[in-house]
């Protein structure tokens, strides 16, 4: 199974297929507010981030699917990269 709730996180591993959106669906619901860690997981369906943008939960991690890391995190959550930016840029960089 690629989506998980355990302790109060959920956690969305391996390939993330259009049948994992009711799983994680139900994950959300199961627990409002829950942050959603997305570093583990593999391919991710459209179906999947849609609902990722659709709840209010917070998104912990670079995405583990390259694609979507690279051309649509950046753009659609901005905030976790600003988060990720910082931590990752050298001291005396700008």
């Amino acid at each position: 199974m690629t989506v998980r709730h355990v302790s109060g996180v959920i956690y969305l591993e391996g390939d993330c297929g259009v049948e994992e959106a009711e799983a994680l669906l139900q994950a959300v619901i199961d627990a409002p507010g829950a942050p959603i860690d997305w570093s583990g997981c593999g391919r991710l369906h459209t179906a999947v981030l849609q609902l990722i943008l659709a709840t209010n939960n917070s998104v912990h991690g670079p995405c583990g699917d390259p694609w979507l890391e690279r051309w649509v995190a950046r753009m659609v959550l901005p905030e976790i990269h600003a988060r990720l930016d910082v931590i990752s840029t050298p001291p005396n960089v700008k």
